[in-house]
């Protein structure tokens, strides 16, 4: 293979790989995860069945990693919460976001699609925490470390147990679609995580 071979095939490679992932985006939007399939994700992005099997164990494999690069948008950055000086305004302004994401509809059925699978899958649960949910959570740490350095949170409070408190309603309110995730929401669990957690 000639020298300016190689980059080509790596371009078409990538290509490939993009069309896959917005394919799979693009069908779980359309038509919810059960009906997706490799055939069709194939189909729609223009490629081979062997040719998504050569990077994707499974169908919900695929969909992890739709669902990583629609959320990381600029990869290998990290990921840095707001950090004013002021953890009531941070959070809160964290929180409205979330809230505001889960309640995007192009957003959410991928993110169903997800934990459905999670659910189901134990190695697919263990990506998940290693690559997405794992450094998401340390950085969310790391902000509340600056709280209690600041003195606005207790220094003996489980931080693991502040972000069950915080996230948990938040996420239960979206999984059982009891209620309407607004800024007001957020706003309100963020009040009463600090009143339980405040020095």
């Amino acid at each position: 293979m000639s020298d300016d071979a190689q980059p080509k095939r790596s371009r078409r490679s990538e290509r490939s790989r993009q069309a896959i992932l917005e394919a799979t985006r693009a069908l779980v939007s359309e038509v919810g995860y059960g009906t997706v399939a490799i055939e069709t994700i194939a189909a729609r992005a223009g490629v081979g069945k062997q040719t998504i099997y050569r990077w994707w164990p499974s169908k919900g494999a695929v969909i992890f990693d739709a669902f990583l690069a629609l959320s990381e948008g600029t990869e290998g950055q990290g990921v840095v919460l707001p950090d004013t000086g002021d953890i009531e305004a941070d959070l809160k302004a964290v929180l409205r976001a979330t809230a505001a994401e889960f309640a995007d509809p192009e957003f959410e059925k991928p993110i169903r699609a997800l934990n459905n699978e999670i659910i189901n899958d134990p190695g697919l649960a263990a990506q998940y925490h290693e690559k997405l949910a794992g450094p998401v959570d340390e950085a969310k740490k790391e902000r509340l470390r600056s709280a209690q350095r600041a003195g606005q949170l207790a220094a003996d409070a489980d931080l693991d147990l502040v972000l069950e408190v915080l996230y948990a309603p938040l996420f239960q309110r979206w999984l059982l679609r009891s209620g309407p995730l607004t800024a007001d929401y957020a706003d309100a669990l963020v009040d009463a995580t600090l009143s339980a957690f405040r020095p």
